[in-house]
């Protein structure tokens, strides 16, 4: 595992030879956090963003990177090799097509042929290149620019564990951690913008690497931490929205926002009706979401049963999308939780709007 060697508060424009590495042979047991320089003859920039690939004519990892080299006037994308994340070879250029670029991520033996897709700061989106080989020099663009937002970075390439298709996953440094998505075919290139609807982002990450695990590897992980005892809830007809509490009030929202544990509930039994649910804060343990004059509100449990069942409801069907999930309140059985305004509250359902306004899809 890789990391750009930042500390917090520090400035990320500062010369810096090195990043952080944790080597693992499991995924479970991890060594100590150690620097490798990566970047030695190079003192003047920094060493941004590092991906690490494995290439077979040397026998090595190629550690890709973003950095200025001596007498440059733009960054580009350069590799130092080391076979053992201890030490490393001296940086060479690997890609640099005349303006600044940034945040690699190299992808290699895919039908004869190695790609790299990387940020570029002259168009301000997401760019693809090519090679026969993975030496220094030899990638070609071949993609146009991939990202609706120009403050989009840090792209991920992931193949389908199921499916002739591969996703593409980037995020924003403004707002910061936004994730977008597409999918298409890597050789061609086509990518088409996914939905928010399909997919959920990780919660409160930024320059993400997605790797395909074992059976072996998930259960060791489970063994070793456990899953998560948490959820979001997420809008349907706003999906980039989820559910959270801010001033004690319940509300959808766009993420990211601060403090993300905001968004984070742990749907408990019901508090009147074991088979129905009721929504726990997590960073405010003995709240619930409970409805008072019809309006959603984050209230410390009082223990009475009028709070009880003012804070319970019965997880049915979405009544947009059966897919998803309404949830309708125990002690007002003709309302249902919905959105207006991005405040909750809830009503009864009379339209599209309102039903789209009524369905939450439980995620991660």
């Amino acid at each position: 595992m890789l990391a750009t060697d930042i500390p917090v508060g520090g400035s990320f424009t500062k010369p810096n030879q090195n990043i952080h590495v944790w080597t693992s042979p499991d995924l479970v047991n991890w060594s100590a956090d150690r620097l490798l320089n990566v970047n030695s003859t190079n003192t003047t920039s920094f060493s941004w963003a590092p991906a690490v690939h494995w290439d077979p004519s040397r026998n090595a990892y190629g550690v890709t990177f973003s950095t200025i080299p001596p007498g440059g006037s733009h960054a580009v994308i350069s590799v130092s090799y080391t076979t053992d994340f201890v030490t490393a070879t001296a940086p060479v250029v690997f890609f640099d097509p005349g303006s600044a670029v940034i945040d690699s991520h190299v992808i290699t033996g895919v039908n004869g042929l190695n790609y790299l897709y990387y940020r570029n700061d002259a168009t301000t989106g997401i760019l693809g290149a090519r090679s026969t080989s993975l030496q220094p020099g030899s990638f070609t663009r071949y993609s146009g620019a991939i990202g609706d937002n120009r403050c989009t970075e840090a792209p991920t390439l992931v193949k389908s564990l199921t499916a002739n298709k591969w996703w593409l996953w980037a995020d924003t440094y403004c707002p910061n951690a936004k994730f977008d998505l597409w999918e298409g075919d890597l050789a061609a290139p086509t990518w088409t913008k996914v939905g928010r609807q399909s997919y959920t982002a990780p919660l409160n990450g930024k320059h993400n690497t997605v790797h395909p695990i074992t059976a072996a590897d998930r259960d060791r992980l489970l063994a070793r931490y456990g899953g998560t005892s948490w959820n979001r809830v997420k809008s349907l007809n706003f999906p980039g929205h989820y559910v959270r509490h801010a001033s004690s009030i319940g509300r959808i929202d766009e993420q990211p926002f601060e403090p993300h544990q905001d968004s984070q509930w742990r749907l408990r039994a019901g508090l009147s009706d074991p088979n129905a649910v009721s929504f726990e804060s997590v960073n405010r343990p003995g709240y619930f979401l409970r409805h008072q004059g019809f309006e959603v509100k984050l209230m410390q449990n009082d223990g009475t049963s009028t709070f009880a069942a003012d804070a319970t409801f019965t997880r049915v069907a979405g009544l947009a999308d059966s897919s998803w999930s309404s949830f309708r309140s125990v002690n007002y059985p003709t309302r249902y939780l919905r959105h207006s305004a991005f405040v909750l509250r809830i009503d009864e359902i009379t339209s599209a709007t309102g039903r789209a306004d009524a369905t939450f899809r439980v995620v991660y």
